[in-house]
């Protein structure tokens, strides 16, 4: 019987760092993070939905340094200093979360407009040339279901998936954390 390991991870800001070579393995085998810097990465960037994920799940331990000592953090913690940090972070957990448990790859998707990049079942993320089956398969906006939001907002999210011959997914998520998802497209007559 093999034991997994338990990585451990530094709170910077927004992000946590794995400064551990051997995290890249997170990005290869699950695709987890960012490998940094991108020519012989030596360390993993997690983005916090990722992070809290990670914890939740029992794969990562994440401390924050103050005033020279490191201090571990619960997935409670954690949780909070996202919903601080990062506007919507309760509802994009929830969505990242439900997506991962059904599967799916998911990567941040902020330069498509949208909080998640999606793909297939089975995708591993690589570098250079990808097949077809390997591109973006949706974009996916999370929002709390009481949450206000513009038209031209919507607009713009469904364009840039387009775009990148993607789907839009409207994730809501109500009180009881549920998601319920909604395919947006553009008709063209």
């Amino acid at each position: 019987m093999t034991i997994e390991k338990i990585w451990e991870g530094e709170l910077i800001e927004e992000r946590v760092i794995i400064w551990d070579k051997d995290s890249i393995t997170l990005y290869d085998e699950s695709g987890y993070g960012k490998p940094l810097p991108e020519e012989e990465p030596n360390r993993l960037e997690l983005d916090l939905v990722e992070a809290a994920y990670l914890v939740e799940k029992g794969k990562l331990r994440v401390i924050v340094k103050e005033e020279g000592k490191s201090k571990k953090l619960t997935f409670e913690e954690l949780m909070k200093i996202g919903s601080e940090r990062v506007n919507e972070f309760h509802p994009q957990y929830i969505v990242f979360r439900d997506l991962r448990e059904r599967g799916y790859l998911v990567k941040t998707g902020y330069k498509f407009g949208a909080h998640f990049r999606l793909y297939e079942r089975g995708v591993k993320l690589k570098r250079g040339p990808k097949a077809p089956h390997e591109h973006t398969k949706a974009v996916v906006h999370a929002v709390a279901e009481e949450s206000a939001f513009s038209l031209p907002e919507l607009s713009r999210a469904v364009r840039l998936a387009h775009n990148i011959r993607a789907t839009m997914w409207w994730a809501v998520v109500d009180r009881e954390n549920d998601v319920t998802y909604y395919e947006i497209s553009r008709l063209t007559p």
